[in-house]
């Protein structure tokens, strides 16, 4: 009997601390917590499947729980056979058009929402804002074709306006996932471009994150949504486009660190303007709330990711020991002074205090 009380306390303690968890979320992370209209949908869609969850658990163990007491063997009645009911009509009508109501109440708003976060309706009109997203081992890249544009780890978006991404891959397949304001979508290697929408209700900084396995770094394949006010956005757009990479930075060692980074840099990335092709954007570079998209933004550990790149995300493309830790330092000195826009600074201030 203590025994029994003892695994029946476990089973208690655990279903308490798992329904305990299933409340827990946090602010512009989790799906639990939708802040966007994709994740409003698919948050929607899980309260219907549980109710319905929970609703045929109820009436199974009701069920359950009558048979074991109503015809449970009592004593003096061992060789006693319940009426049996195979065959009855009404009992197989009821438990086969039961599952069926059930799937219909959950299949119908599964198919409305699956059309509509496949919606392109409205892609290509006029003021509508497409970005393309490129996933690359292990970043991520996203092209304003029509603002001229490029950034990477960090893509800016209008609040209450859809913003459409057509995606793609450069190497293998990744998974773009915002849990707060979307779902997921695959980005493919190839021709093969997937295309899905952003809605994000309010201002914030929204992590994301690759939600397939691409990798050894796969896990520190982080990125950044940052949600302002349309008039906010305007004003990014303008300080991105008058970025001027020739720009003399403030300090010496800053200038030296420019003049080591066009010799030794250019040839992957770009400051400013359009798509550097194979390694990031680094325009605005000042304002990022991380390094490499997983360090605090300070120099020594900015000069640590550009010294060795392969012990912060192992298997990245960016080559080590490319310069020494005393050039590593100066070129710091000229990203960490790459500061062309203050839109979204006091959100990313905040997420980093949170």
């Amino acid at each position: 009997m203590r025994g029994w009380m003892g695994k029946f306390r476990s089973l208690f303690l655990f279903g308490a601390l798992t329904m305990f968890l299933t409340g827990c979320g946090v602010d512009n992370i989790s799906a639990l917590k939708p802040k966007g209209y994709g994740s409003e949908l698919l948050f929607d869609l899980m309260l219907i499947s549980i109710a319905i969850m929970i609703f045929v658990f109820v009436i199974v163990m009701a069920i359950y729980a009558f048979v074991l007491l109503r015809y449970r063997e009592k004593k003096g009645q061992e060789h006693i056979v319940p009426k049996q009911t195979e065959g009855n009509k009404a009992l197989e009508v009821i438990w086969t058009v039961i599952p069926i109501i059930l799937l219909l109440v959950l299949a119908i708003p599964t198919v409305q929402a699956t059309f509509d976060l496949a919606d392109q309706s409205t892609q290509g009109d006029e003021g509508v804002l497409t970005v393309d997203v490129t996933g690359n081992q292990y970043w991520w890249q996203f092209d304003y074709a029509d603002q001229e544009i490029s950034t990477s780890q960090e893509i800016y978006i209008p609040t209450n306006e859809r913003v459409y991404l057509n995606m793609k891959a450069s190497d293998v397949i990744h998974s773009f996932w915002v849990p707060a304001i979307a779902g997921k979508m695959d980005t493919i290697p190839g021709e093969n471009m997937n295309t899905m929408y952003l809605e994000a209700y309010e201002e914030g900084v929204y992590e994301g994150f690759c939600a397939e396995l691409c990798g050894p770094s796969h896990s520190l394949m982080y990125f950044k949504v940052i949600a302002v006010s349309p008039d906010e956005f305007d004003q990014w757009v303008e300080d991105m486009q008058n970025i001027d990479p020739e720009a003399t930075p403030e300090t010496t060692t800053a200038q030296e660190g420019q003049e080591l980074f066009n010799n030794n840099c250019m040839s992957c990335h770009a400051i400013g303007g359009a798509s550097a092709g194979v390694g990031p954007n680094l325009g605005n570079f000042a304002n990022r709330e991380k390094i490499a998209g997983i360090l605090q933004p300070s120099k020594d550990n900015l000069v640590d990711w550009i010294v060795h790149p392969d012990e912060v995300k192992p298997g990245n493309q960016m080559p080590a020991e490319l310069v020494s830790e005393e050039d590593a330092a100066k070129i710091a000195d000229y990203l960490l002074e790459l500061d062309h826009s203050d839109v979204g600074n006091d959100l990313e201030m905040q997420s980093v205090e949170e």
